[in-house]
């Protein structure tokens, strides 16, 4: 049994209380995760298919950029909504974690996400250099990276069309449909329902870590796989600690925001860049990766510590 946070944070004291739900809260939350996949995936396929046919790369960019945004709002976002209404028909505010938390919280968690990024751009770094070493050897594994690869290529190339933007308000227009859509939809799914779910069967830790393996595994990016796990981990203890659901969907905005900058910028997105240049010294990656690995732990300790004095404790929070 978990705690029910009454809308409070973890800081303050609660009793176990399991809130009434129509379907057992784990069993939902599977419900949620395989259901809303099919809808999302499926159902935005079939949806592309039928408005620009087979040839769907020489559709017009912006209709292109339009469905991904319709889809999401849609095929996820709406589903969930309706779905934690069923589940939840008495507390529906309260398990998405509706929760508006103050600016020092929201600073706070920003703060992990500054730390947090470095980590995982060496990780990427070391793991690519790893993958490419071992492939020399192994024919399977080289096979594989192939395949991969032109996975990859694909993905690149899409994703690359709709993160173009010629004029100020195009690229506003592609950091809302990629970065503000996606934060509030994902968010809403799998720190809200999905993870909140969970807690009321698991631990909170087991149910941060396999919320946020499901989270990477709907990205589709098998090189940026274990990066996009530790990500969602971190805004799943973030939505935990806070018990607001503003403050991840703040963090994967400015993570998303990033990712769309650097593409505009540098042509690439850097954070889940797969593409090894040994331009950098492996050498200096591993010491950024245990100079953030012990800044980031450190971090953690420091919050766990001190969070109450960020925390909002008022009883008026919706």
């Amino acid at each position: 049994m978990t705690e029910d946070f009454n809308n409070q944070t973890p800081t303050q004291e609660t009793k176990p209380q399991i809130p009434f739900s129509t379907i057992q809260p784990a069993t939902a939350a599977f419900i949620a995760l395989i259901g809303i996949f099919i809808t999302y995936q499926v159902g935005g396929a079939i949806l592309t298919l039928l408005i620009f046919g087979l040839d769907f790369q020489k559709a017009d960019v912006n209709q292109m950029r339009l469905l991904t945004m319709g889809g999401q709002i849609m095929l996820m976002l709406l589903p969930t909504l309706i779905f934690a209404r069923f589940v939840y028909p008495l507390n529906t505010t309260q398990m998405l974690r509706v929760r508006f938390p103050n600016l020092k919280e929201i600073g706070i968690f920003i703060l992990g996400l500054i730390i947090l990024t470095p980590l995982l751009q060496s990780y990427l770094f070391l793991q690519n250099v790893l993958l490419e070493t071992v492939s020399n050897y192994s024919p399977i594994l080289k096979k594989a990276m192939n395949m991969l690869d032109e996975l990859d290529k694909m993905i690149e190339q899409t994703y690359g069309e709709l993160l173009k933007a010629t004029s100020l308000f195009e690229a506003s227009f592609v950091i809302f449909v990629v970065a503000v859509i996606p934060a509030v939809c994902e968010e809403v799914l799998f720190r809200g329902f999905v993870q909140k779910s969970f807690e009321q069967k698991f631990k909170p830790y087991f149910s941060i870590f396999i919320t946020s393996l499901f989270f990477g595994l709907y990205h589709f990016n098998p090189y940026g796989l274990v990066a996009l796990i530790a990500l969602g981990f971190y805004f799943g203890y973030a939505a935990y600690v806070s018990n607001s659901i503003f403050i991840p969907m703040v963090l994967h905005f400015i993570n998303n925001f990033l990712a769309v900058l650097a593409f505009m910028v540098l042509g690439s997105d850097e954070l889940m860049g797969t593409n090894v240049k040994h331009d950098g010294s492996i050498t200096a990656q591993i010491f950024v990766l245990l100079i953030s690995a012990l800044l980031f732990a450190g971090f953690i300790i420091y919050l766990k510590r001190n969070y109450s004095k960020f925390a909002t404790v008022k009883g008026d929070n919706p």
